[in-house]
């Protein structure tokens, strides 16, 4: 397995140069420049300051001399500097933007397979029971939802309808994060339950909109993996022999029917790192998402370029570990 795996960490380096090169040039080549923001801001602005501008930016020479400029820079760890923010696009991204993204999008992923799983397993087991019927029509709605709209309706049931008709129900805020630090604990001035209680507070409505569309996802997955493997012959073989319903279910039948939960789940984690652009938006979260979104309005090529040169990282890392977990699920593979 180690010589599959540097042989694989290889393969990714060619694969990520010539993603950093597609990501680069579509930045490049979208309509307008980092300067049209300048010129309506301030129309005085002369000829004069606009070419001194771009010669400071280096929009005054070719696509590729900038790439292999920029590219030099991010092999030294310079990911250059954030036009709007003034800050590092580094800085920006990985310590304001995703320690936000991994606290919401992490915590919706693990809540939704913490549920969906057993569920996933209920409803094979029971298939085609009252019971079964309901969560695939339950399944199908939450797959069928989109996020935009049921972040909407649990902004408006919990934070208007619902505390209007019952007066001790307190209302949640309608989004953003509290302003509360580290060091504001440390120091006392804030107590450790009451940041928790803040953070929460404030993680519920968007984690639940999160994890409910992706709990729908991995509950039909999981029923539809599990009634493949319980129909296979070894699992009636390992009924002949006598062995208890409960050994066949846990012992043979689930670790095979979580491979394709596993891949999923794997080349799942990439997106929910990118952050969730509808959810952050709908309830104010700071998260990556919005930061790519903004970045690319505001054509700021830096910060758009780290997250996305980023993300095309995790992508190809994940895809690598998905195919190690293949063989910790399943014992017939073996990458030697």
């Amino acid at each position: 397995m180690f010589a599959y795996t540097v042989r694989r960490l290889l393969q990714m380096v060619p694969l990520l140069f010539a993603a950093s090169v597609v990501i680069y040039a579509l930045l490049a080549l979208q309509p307008g420049d980092p300067l049209d923001q300048l010129r309506q801001a301030n129309p005085r602005i002369t000829a004069e300051q606009l070419e001194a501008l771009k010669r400071a930016y280096g929009l005054d020479q070719p696509i590729y001399v900038r790439y292999f400029k920029w590219l030099g820079r991010a092999l030294q760890g310079d990911l250059g500097l954030s036009r709007d923010y003034g800050i590092s696009a580094a800085q920006f991204i990985f310590q304001q933007r995703l320690p936000y993204t991994l606290l919401l999008s992490g915590l919706a992923l693990l809540i939704s397979l913490a549920v969906a799983i057993p569920v996933g397993i209920f409803s094979a087991v029971r298939q085609y029971s009252t019971a079964d019927y309901a969560i695939t029509t339950l399944a199908f709605m939450g797959y069928s939802m989109p996020v935009f709209f049921l972040g909407i309706l649990l902004l408006f049931l919990f934070t208007v309808w619902i505390p209007d008709h019952l007066a001790f129900f307190p209302r949640f805020p309608i989004g953003g994060v509290p302003n509360l630090l580290w060091s504001d604990v440390r120091s006392g001035n804030v107590g450790f339950l009451a940041f928790l209680g803040q953070w929460a507070w404030h993680l519920v409505l968007p984690v639940l909109a999160l994890s409910v569309i992706q709990m729908a996802t991995y509950t039909r997955f999981m029923r539809a993996s599990l009634l493949e493997v319980l129909n296979q012959d070894f699992v009636r073989t390992a009924r002949a022999k006598g062995l208890a319903e409960r050994k066949v279910l846990y012992k043979h039948a689930l670790r095979n029917a979580l491979i394709p939960i596993v891949t999923v789940v794997g080349l799942a984690i990439p997106g929910v790192l990118s952050g969730a652009v509808i959810t952050e938006t709908i309830f104010s979260w700071p998260g990556m998402g919005r930061a790519i979104f903004d970045s690319l309005v505001a054509k700021d090529y830096n910060v758009a370029m780290a997250a996305l040169a980023f993300l095309a990282f995790l992508t190809a890392l994940f895809n690598l570990i998905t195919d190690l977990m293949y063989a910790v699920v399943d014992p017939r593979i073996r990458y030697s």
